[in-house]
């Protein structure tokens, strides 16, 4: 029962995961006013497709323009001023802020309104009353004041005789087309347009069945790769760690995309959405790298100025991508990958641009800069791959290759402690890399697995008999159920100094699996031997904890463990003795259903037998026996 709740709990948290993704994604879409969604610059190529007007509609001047027109008719205007209460005749004095306001506005002459008659004098013939006592010789004190209600209305008249428009587009008049250089004029008719369509239509973008409709694809596309994932990698569904990180490395990529064109005006280009296939492909295959690569790119689609382009250049970089990472197990390979990304970048954004164009006008130079930028960042993923790594405790083909060194501190060890056992580990990842490579399991991986797979020998070298001088074998002075427990204990053993040194999870479980539920066959016979039918014996102390090997990788370490610990016991070497010692072993394992829970095929396990064969045959040739020189 708790088993089925940790798993519909793991369910659920998967499930909010990729909902989250979905809703954020969908929040941060770009919320373009009206339903004009295009971006542009004076002076850089219109990057879409020919926009022709489906309606007429006037062309608005600039707020340049509009600026200078209303300095034209407001170059004559004066503001309005009445006599106070029971003043009136002149001279006209105002007070001295009222003067300084008036120069300050650059005002030349005043209208003052007497009698419901404006009357204009100069600014020169108004004074304040020190200026009027030293022109007239006597105090004065302002007699008119500005009329606020009526300078304005009279304003407002003024600026309303400009026309804001000037001409038309006529429905079916060519407004601009790719590739055309954005002019002011252009600027002008493409900001008429947009205006037009905030008229005509009511911000759709931001409707709800808008944003109902982005939420519904997002969901859609997310499904289709959980439908992708139910099809051909149906154990990634099982692993939340798995999906948990195809989500946040699909929401990084997101977040940047929609922040960049929500908030910047800055190109698309410039998010490194090769980051997806690069990222995964690291630690996974090359499909699932590809297929959550677009389906990222379909999430990010509805934020994107040009769609078409956008999706034609991401794929082709991504096709690259994983095409380049086949199996990164040097660091220049992610240098040498970002290198040809940067060559489909340029060579697929051209040709499109051209195809659909047919001019080299269509092209924006500035987007090699951003070509560039990206591959710049896509070369930085390398401190990605490592914090991923360390995140969800995956398996980088780099990190394998540096477990295989054998100089590591570890391997020396064991090398030193238990000599026999190493040098049966250096064989088994031999036989096993070889035949991963036959069937196409991850050759890397096994090598690694099988070089660690009995690291728990370290313990008691002693008591295994690759690691002990002829003849002496403690185990025998034990009785077959006492020696079983000690044999068993190695898995235990090396899953304690494997994590002692931070060995990673997934060869930990190399060591619990390499063995499975099989017995210890030696010792279980020797017991039904010895108790010669009087008393039952009990398999299970006979028994390794398991589990059972679950994938490609841990059955061909199985099968290449226990068929090379045969084979030293074999009196002869030929072909029909490893033959038929390399069937028997793998044929028991079979009997015993250890691999009933890994998806190997039946042409698989044959390819592994003939593989084991071959190499054991190679590794164990008979050498000539060389001539002794007779003595006289």
């Amino acid at each position: 029962m708790s088993m089925k709740l940790t798993s519909i709990t793991k369910n659920i948290v998967i499930v909010c995961a990729y909902m989250l993704l979905a809703g954020v994604t969908v929040y941060l879409y770009p919320r373009y006013d009206g339903s004009f969604p295009y971006r542009y610059e004076i002076g850089r190529p219109w990057a879409y497709d020919r926009i022709v007007a489906e309606f007429d509609f006037p062309i608005y001047k600039s707020d340049t323009q509009i600026a200078a027109e209303e300095a034209e008719v407001l170059r004559d205007f004066a503001p309005f001023y009445t006599y106070m209460e029971g003043a009136s005749g002149t001279p006209l004095v105002v007070s001295l802020t009222e003067r300084e306001a008036l120069v300050k506005e650059g005002v030349d002459h005043i209208s003052v309104v007497e009698n419901k008659v404006a009357v204009t004098y100069p600014l020169k013939d108004i004074y304040t009353p020190k200026s009027a006592f030293v022109a007239f010789g006597k105090d004065y004190t302002p007699n008119i004041v500005r009329d606020t209600a009526m300078t304005n209305q009279m304003r407002a008249t003024l600026l309303s005789s400009i026309s804001l428009t000037r001409g038309i587009v006529q429905a079916g008049e060519k407004v601009v087309d790719r590739g055309d250089i954005v002019t002011e004029e252009t600027a002008m008719l493409l900001q008429s347009l947009k205006i037009a369509y905030e008229s005509e239509h009511q911000t759709k973008r931001q409707s709800t069945w808008a944003i109902a409709g982005e939420a519904l694809l997002a969901v859609l596309f997310i499904l289709l790769f959980g439908i992708y994932l139910y099809i051909f990698r149906r154990d990634f569904l099982k692993q939340q760690r798995t999906m948990l990180f195809f989500a946040l490395l699909s929401g990084l990529i997101l977040v940047l995309a929609c922040a960049l064109m929500r908030y910047t005006s800055l190109s698309i280009y410039l998010i490194p959405f090769a980051w997806v296939p690069v990222i995964t492909r690291v630690f996974y295959d090359s499909r699932t790298a590809f297929f959550l690569h677009l389906m990222t790119l379909l999430l990010a689609a509805p934020a994107v100025p040009n769609i078409g382009e956008f999706m034609v250049v991401q794929i082709a970089a991504g096709i690259v991508a994983v095409a380049g990472l086949k199996d990164m197990t040097k660091r220049a390979q992610l240098a040498q990958t970002a290198g040809w990304i940067l060559v489909a970048y340029a060579v697929t954004y051209t040709a499109y641009a051209l195809s659909t164009a047919g001019s080299w006008r269509s092209i924006d130079a500035w987007n090699y800069l951003y070509f560039g930028i990206n591959t710049i960042l896509i070369i930085c993923a390398y401190g990605l791959i490592y914090l991923f790594e360390k995140c969800f405790k995956l398996l980088s083909s780099i990190t394998l290759v540096e477990l295989t060194d054998i100089n590591s501190a570890l391997l020396i060890e064991f090398a030193q402690k238990a000599p026999g056992s190493f040098q049966h580990s250096m064989q088994v990842s031999t036989l096993a890399m070889e035949a991963a490579k036959r069937i196409g399991a991850k050759s890397l991986l096994v090598r690694t697995g099988a070089l660690y797979h009995d690291i728990g020998k370290l313990a008691h070298p002693e008591y295994f008999t690759e690691n002990q001088p002829e003849g002496q074998n403690p185990l025998l002075d034990m009785s077959p159920e006492e020696a079983a427990q000690v044999v068993i204990a190695h898995v235990e053993d090396g899953v304690r100094i494997a994590r002692q040194h931070r060995l990673p999870e997934v060869l930990i479980h190399f060591i619990t699996t390499h063995h499975g539920t099989s017995l210890t066959r030696y010792f279980y016979n020797t017991a039904v031997n010895n108790a010669k039918g009087k008393e039952p014996v009990n398999p299970e102390l006979f028994r390794y904890p398991g589990p059972k090997p679950n994938s490609k990788e841990t059955a061909i370490l199985m099968m290449a463990d226990a068929v090379e610990a045969r084979s030293r016991s074999l009196k002869e070497y030929s072909e029909s003795s490893v033959s038929a010692m390399v069937d028997d072993m793998i044929e028991q394992q079979i009997q015993e259903g250890q691999f009933a829970e890994t998806p190997l095929s039946f042409k698989d396990v044959e390819d592994i037998r003939q593989v084991f064969k071959e190499r054991l045959l190679a590794i164990n040739h008979h050498r000539i026996k060389y001539p002794t020189i007779n003595k006289a």
